[in-house]
């Protein structure tokens, strides 16, 4: 089949290179604009652009600011696709774009919907405290992650998971369920499941405010809040006024004694813990604000945080 490929971001390759390495012929890509990025705030264009000017043998690449308009229409139209394919593209489709593809859109959704519609499922996943997930490949249709479902593959979520890591073990299950639900497509075998409205749940995006550590939560609540948001948006505390970002939890097996938020061990050997509402957190790994991930033995030995500090 003829396929327009909509992405931007890492999650979306494997999807994409499962495409360009099958019998259907990606006929475009869409993908966000350029964007400023790192310190010098250079433009850079997002990672579906580079696969595609990489290895797509001179692929169009449209970057609209929004995929809507006659221009946008009209350059989408020439390409003649059968199927639109979306993983993670980051804007919403309006009906018009949806329903140009003679044979429909189907979305790559990293949930076992209608659980986790939104923005940031695997993000959710883990802080829910979900033992498992997994990805949705949908129709797409004009309200959100709502369509009804034509495959689903689910995946154990293993203790110490990050967003970072069940993202990209989705991001593969999500391309080899692409293939498969596009092989029933055209032979006309695939049947569609509408999604139960009373099961639904929400997976809001995160922003920065929204991971800020709050200490009266439990020693649990944190590992997962904290591998949740790892690597971004990263959960963040102050101390001494500055922020800092925490990955690489660990529940202690010791008892907490102090207030929440309250250092307990800060040792530039034995590492960093903290009292919560509910136990002791070890935290293996920090980002002091301007600076790189390290080992929070590094850290601590440059800092210099000693036992009674008070993160808020």
């Amino acid at each position: 089949m003829r396929v327009v490929f909509w992405g931007t971001p890492e999650f979306a390759l494997p999807s994409l290179q499962a495409l360009l390495g099958s019998d259907h012929t990606v006929v475009g890509v869409v993908t966000q604009p350029d964007r400023p990025a790192g310190r010098g705030r250079v433009k850079r264009p997002p990672p579906v652009k580079e696969l595609a000017e990489a290895e797509g043998g001179g692929l169009p690449v449209l970057q609209p600011d929004k995929p809507q308009g006659p221009e946008f229409l009209e350059a989408l139209r020439g390409l003649d696709p059968e199927v639109s394919v979306v993983a993670a593209y980051g804007e919403i489709l309006r009906p018009e774009v949806l329903e140009l593809p003679v044979r429909g859109s189907y979305n790559v959704h990293a949930s076992l919907l209608p659980k986790l519609r939104g923005a940031a499922p695997v993000n959710w996943a883990i802080i829910n405290g979900f033992e498992r997930t997994g990805v949705t490949i949908m129709r797409m249709v004009e309200k959100l992650d709502a369509g009804p479902i034509v495959e689903q593959v689910s995946c154990e979520i293993a203790a110490g998971t990050t967003a970072g890591t069940l993202a990209e073990r989705l991001a593969t299950l999500g391309a080899e369920a692409l293939l498969e639900a596009l092989a029933l497509i055209e032979s006309g075998r695939a049947t569609e499941r509408e999604q139960r409205e009373e099961e639904t749940t929400y997976a809001t995006k995160l922003r920065p405010d929204d991971v800020r550590i709050d200490w009266t939560r439990s020693a649990v609540e944190l590992d997962r809040w904290i591998r949740g948001s790892d690597p971004s948006p990263g959960a963040w505390s102050e101390v001494y006024g500055t922020r800092l970002r925490m990955f690489a939890p660990r529940v202690s097996t010791k008892a907490a004694h102090g207030e929440p938020g309250s250092v307990e061990t800060a040792d530039g050997r034995a590492g960093l813990e903290v009292a919560t509402g509910s136990g002791l957190l070890a935290i293996d790994e920090v980002q002091p604000a301007g600076k790189r991930r390290m080992q929070v033995t590094e850290w601590i030995r440059g800092r210099g945080i000693s036992v009674g500090a008070r993160f808020t």
